[in-house]
């Protein structure tokens, strides 16, 4: 696998991450209270960060060729 298909695929998984991040954020403002709201929000954060880093990385190591 060429370098700039792993980049493709990393960058795919990122971008899942944020819309994870969305979906369960949206989840615990919304449809959950008490700790297990905490809890998902904790989780939709930490995807959103991890992700945002992810598609950081991808964008700024420049093009692969």
């Amino acid at each position: 696998m060429s370098q700039s298909m792993l980049n493709m695929w990393i960058s795919f998984g990122g971008m899942g991450l944020l819309i994870l991040a969305i979906g369960l954020i949206l989840l615990s403002r919304y449809k959950l209270k008490g700790i297990l709201a905490g809890f998902i929000a904790l989780l939709a954060y930490a995807s959103l960060f991890l992700g945002a880093i992810i598609i950081l990385f991808i964008v700024f190591s420049g093009p692969t060729g």
